[in-house]
Protein backbone atom coordinates (compact mmCIF):
# COMPACT_ATOMS: atom_id res chain seq x y z
CA UNK A 1 0.00 0.00 0.00
CA UNK A 2 3.08 2.24 0.13
CA UNK A 3 4.86 4.40 -2.45
CA UNK A 4 8.00 2.29 -2.79
CA UNK A 5 8.65 0.19 -5.92
CA UNK A 6 5.95 -2.44 -6.13
CA UNK A 7 3.61 -0.48 -3.86
CA UNK A 8 0.10 0.51 -4.84
CA UNK A 9 0.10 4.05 -3.41
CA UNK A 10 0.65 5.91 -6.68
CA UNK A 11 -1.89 3.75 -8.49
CA UNK A 12 -4.54 4.48 -5.87
CA UNK A 13 -3.84 8.21 -5.93
CA UNK A 14 -4.05 8.24 -9.73
CA UNK A 15 -7.34 6.37 -9.54
CA UNK A 16 -8.58 8.85 -6.93
CA UNK A 17 -7.81 11.71 -9.31
CA UNK A 18 -9.74 9.87 -12.03
CA UNK A 19 -12.71 9.49 -9.68
CA UNK A 20 -12.73 13.21 -8.91
CA UNK A 21 -12.39 14.08 -12.61
CA UNK A 22 -15.24 11.88 -13.83
CA UNK A 23 -17.48 12.90 -10.93
CA UNK A 24 -16.78 16.60 -11.54
CA UNK A 25 -17.46 16.32 -15.27
CA UNK A 26 -20.69 14.43 -14.61
CA UNK A 27 -21.70 16.97 -11.97
CA UNK A 28 -21.15 19.91 -14.35
CA UNK A 29 -23.16 18.18 -17.07
CA UNK A 30 -25.89 17.74 -14.47
CA UNK A 31 -25.78 21.44 -13.56
CA UNK A 32 -26.38 22.42 -17.19
CA UNK A 33 -29.18 19.88 -17.67
CA UNK A 34 -30.69 20.78 -14.30
CA UNK A 35 -30.81 24.48 -15.18
CA UNK A 36 -32.35 23.77 -18.59
CA UNK A 37 -34.88 21.40 -17.04
CA UNK A 38 -35.83 23.87 -14.33
CA UNK A 39 -36.27 26.62 -16.92
CA UNK A 40 -38.44 24.30 -19.02
CA UNK A 41 -40.59 23.45 -16.01
CA UNK A 42 -41.48 27.15 -15.65
CA UNK A 43 -42.11 27.64 -19.36
CA UNK A 44 -45.45 28.85 -20.61
CA UNK A 45 -45.34 26.13 -23.28
CA UNK A 46 -46.95 22.91 -22.14
CA UNK A 47 -44.59 20.82 -24.31
CA UNK A 48 -41.56 22.13 -22.44
CA UNK A 49 -43.16 21.50 -19.05
CA UNK A 50 -44.15 17.99 -20.14
CA UNK A 51 -40.63 17.23 -21.40
CA UNK A 52 -39.09 18.41 -18.12
CA UNK A 53 -41.51 16.28 -16.10
CA UNK A 54 -40.82 13.19 -18.23
CA UNK A 55 -37.05 13.74 -17.94
CA UNK A 56 -36.95 13.97 -14.16
CA UNK A 57 -39.47 11.17 -13.64
CA UNK A 58 -37.74 8.79 -16.04
CA UNK A 59 -34.16 9.36 -14.88
CA UNK A 60 -35.01 9.23 -11.18
CA UNK A 61 -36.95 5.99 -11.67
CA UNK A 62 -34.31 4.02 -13.62
CA UNK A 63 -31.33 2.46 -11.79
CA UNK A 64 -28.13 4.42 -12.37
CA UNK A 65 -26.26 1.29 -13.42
CA UNK A 66 -28.81 0.67 -16.17
CA UNK A 67 -28.32 4.22 -17.49
CA UNK A 68 -24.55 3.65 -17.62
CA UNK A 69 -25.04 0.40 -19.54
CA UNK A 70 -27.45 2.05 -21.97
CA UNK A 71 -25.07 4.91 -22.65
CA UNK A 72 -22.01 2.68 -23.06
CA UNK A 73 -23.45 -0.13 -25.16
CA UNK A 74 -25.73 2.20 -27.11
CA UNK A 75 -22.87 4.50 -28.11
CA UNK A 76 -20.58 1.49 -28.73
CA UNK A 77 -23.15 -0.05 -31.06
CA UNK A 78 -23.38 3.23 -32.93
CA UNK A 79 -19.60 3.49 -33.23
CA UNK A 80 -19.36 -0.13 -34.37
CA UNK A 81 -21.96 0.51 -37.09
CA UNK A 82 -20.22 3.67 -38.26
CA UNK A 83 -16.83 1.94 -38.15
CA UNK A 84 -18.15 -0.91 -40.29
CA UNK A 85 -19.14 1.60 -42.96
CA UNK A 86 -15.49 2.69 -43.14
CA UNK A 87 -14.09 -0.83 -43.19
CA UNK A 88 -13.43 -1.37 -39.48
CA UNK A 89 -13.96 -4.86 -38.13
CA UNK A 90 -15.11 -6.02 -34.72
CA UNK A 91 -16.56 -4.21 -31.74
CA UNK A 92 -15.68 -0.53 -31.28
CA UNK A 93 -15.99 0.46 -27.64
CA UNK A 94 -17.02 3.96 -26.65
CA UNK A 95 -14.65 5.96 -24.40
CA UNK A 96 -15.42 4.86 -20.86
CA UNK A 97 -14.67 8.26 -19.31
CA UNK A 98 -16.89 10.19 -21.71
CA UNK A 99 -19.85 7.83 -21.62
CA UNK A 100 -19.59 7.40 -17.85
CA UNK A 101 -19.49 11.14 -17.21
CA UNK A 102 -22.44 11.74 -19.54
CA UNK A 103 -24.44 8.94 -17.92
CA UNK A 104 -24.05 10.15 -14.35
CA UNK A 105 -24.46 13.73 -15.60
CA UNK A 106 -27.84 12.95 -17.12
CA UNK A 107 -28.93 11.21 -13.93
CA UNK A 108 -27.70 13.97 -11.64
CA UNK A 109 -29.36 16.56 -13.87
CA UNK A 110 -32.76 15.10 -13.00
CA UNK A 111 -32.08 15.64 -9.30
CA UNK A 112 -30.49 19.06 -9.77
CA UNK A 113 -33.50 20.16 -11.77
CA UNK A 114 -35.68 19.64 -8.70
CA UNK A 115 -33.14 21.46 -6.52
CA UNK A 116 -33.09 24.50 -8.82
CA UNK A 117 -36.84 24.45 -9.24
CA UNK A 118 -37.36 24.38 -5.48
CA UNK A 119 -34.87 27.21 -5.03
CA UNK A 120 -36.77 29.40 -7.48
CA UNK A 121 -40.10 28.59 -5.83
CA UNK A 122 -38.59 29.59 -2.46
CA UNK A 123 -38.00 33.14 -3.66
CA UNK A 124 -40.34 35.83 -2.29
CA UNK A 125 -42.80 36.61 -5.07
CA UNK A 126 -42.80 40.26 -4.09
CA UNK A 127 -39.20 40.72 -5.28
CA UNK A 128 -39.97 39.28 -8.71
CA UNK A 129 -43.12 41.38 -8.99
CA UNK A 130 -41.14 44.47 -7.96
CA UNK A 131 -38.58 43.78 -10.68
CA UNK A 132 -41.31 43.46 -13.28
CA UNK A 133 -43.00 46.63 -12.02
CA UNK A 134 -39.65 48.41 -12.38
CA UNK A 135 -39.66 47.44 -16.04
CA UNK A 136 -37.04 44.69 -16.06
CA UNK A 137 -37.04 42.32 -19.01
CA UNK A 138 -37.13 38.59 -18.30
CA UNK A 139 -33.40 38.05 -18.89
CA UNK A 140 -32.40 41.02 -16.75
CA UNK A 141 -34.83 39.94 -14.04
CA UNK A 142 -33.33 36.46 -14.04
CA UNK A 143 -29.73 37.73 -13.94
CA UNK A 144 -30.16 40.35 -11.22
CA UNK A 145 -32.87 38.94 -8.97
CA UNK A 146 -33.71 35.29 -9.59
CA UNK A 147 -30.24 33.79 -10.12
CA UNK A 148 -28.39 35.38 -7.15
CA UNK A 149 -31.25 34.67 -4.75
CA UNK A 150 -31.98 31.14 -5.98
CA UNK A 151 -28.29 30.21 -5.75
CA UNK A 152 -28.43 30.77 -1.99
CA UNK A 153 -31.23 28.25 -1.56
CA UNK A 154 -29.79 25.78 -4.06
CA UNK A 155 -26.30 25.35 -2.60
CA UNK A 156 -27.24 22.82 0.14
CA UNK A 157 -29.23 20.68 -2.28
CA UNK A 158 -26.54 20.86 -4.95
CA UNK A 159 -24.00 19.76 -2.34
CA UNK A 160 -26.10 16.68 -1.60
CA UNK A 161 -26.30 15.88 -5.33
CA UNK A 162 -22.51 16.15 -5.55
CA UNK A 163 -22.15 13.52 -2.84
CA UNK A 164 -24.48 11.24 -4.81
CA UNK A 165 -22.49 11.80 -8.00
CA UNK A 166 -19.27 10.99 -6.18
CA UNK A 167 -20.68 7.65 -5.07
CA UNK A 168 -22.22 6.95 -8.47
CA UNK A 169 -18.78 7.33 -10.08
CA UNK A 170 -17.86 3.95 -8.59
CA UNK A 171 -20.42 2.33 -10.90
CA UNK A 172 -18.45 3.39 -13.97
CA UNK A 173 -15.92 0.68 -13.18
CA UNK A 174 -18.30 -1.80 -14.83
CA UNK A 175 -17.49 -0.34 -18.27
CA UNK A 176 -13.75 -0.51 -17.79
CA UNK A 177 -12.75 2.87 -16.40
CA UNK A 178 -9.94 2.47 -13.87
CA UNK A 179 -11.13 4.79 -11.13
CA UNK A 180 -10.75 4.33 -7.38
CA UNK A 181 -13.16 1.41 -6.99
CA UNK A 182 -11.77 -0.44 -10.00
CA UNK A 183 -8.19 0.10 -8.87
CA UNK A 184 -9.07 -1.24 -5.43
CA UNK A 185 -10.52 -4.34 -7.06
CA UNK A 186 -7.38 -4.83 -9.14
CA UNK A 187 -5.12 -4.40 -6.13
CA UNK A 188 -7.24 -6.71 -3.99
CA UNK A 189 -7.15 -9.41 -6.64
CA UNK A 190 -3.41 -9.10 -7.24
CA UNK A 191 -2.32 -9.10 -3.59
CA UNK A 192 -5.18 -11.14 -2.11
CA UNK A 193 -5.64 -8.44 0.52
CA UNK A 194 -9.18 -7.24 -0.21
CA UNK A 195 -9.81 -5.78 3.24
CA UNK A 196 -6.77 -3.47 3.07
CA UNK A 197 -7.56 -2.14 -0.40
CA UNK A 198 -11.28 -1.68 0.10
CA UNK A 199 -10.69 -0.02 3.47
CA UNK A 200 -8.20 2.35 1.85
CA UNK A 201 -10.65 3.10 -0.96
CA UNK A 202 -13.35 3.85 1.60
CA UNK A 203 -11.03 6.21 3.46
CA UNK A 204 -10.20 8.05 0.22
CA UNK A 205 -13.88 8.40 -0.66
CA UNK A 206 -14.56 9.79 2.80
CA UNK A 207 -11.67 12.24 2.43
CA UNK A 208 -13.01 13.54 -0.87
CA UNK A 209 -16.50 13.76 0.60
CA UNK A 210 -15.27 15.64 3.68
CA UNK A 211 -13.24 18.18 1.70
CA UNK A 212 -15.99 18.83 -0.84
CA UNK A 213 -18.64 18.97 1.88
CA UNK A 214 -16.58 21.53 3.74
CA UNK A 215 -16.29 23.56 0.55
CA UNK A 216 -20.05 23.57 0.02
CA UNK A 217 -20.64 24.64 3.63
CA UNK A 218 -18.25 27.55 3.22
CA UNK A 219 -19.97 28.53 -0.02
CA UNK A 220 -23.35 28.41 1.73
CA UNK A 221 -22.11 30.56 4.60
CA UNK A 222 -20.70 33.09 2.16
CA UNK A 223 -23.89 33.18 0.11
CA UNK A 224 -26.06 33.67 3.19
CA UNK A 225 -24.09 36.61 4.58
CA UNK A 226 -26.40 39.42 5.58
CA UNK A 227 -29.46 37.15 5.64
CA UNK A 228 -31.23 36.84 8.96
CA UNK A 229 -32.31 33.33 9.85
CA UNK A 230 -35.29 32.69 12.06
CA UNK A 231 -34.43 30.22 14.83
Amino acid sequence: MGFWPGGWGYSLLTATAMTVAVALCGFLVGVVLGCLGAAASFSRLRAFRWAADVYTTLLRGIPDLLVIYLFYFGSSSLLTTVGALFGAEGFVGAPAFLTGALAIGVVSGAYQMQVFRGAVLALPKGEIEAGRAYGMKSLLLFRRIVLPQAARFAIPGVGNVWQLVLKESALISVIGLVELMRQAQIGAGSTRQPFSFYLTAGALYLLISFISGRGFRLAEQRAMRGIRRVA
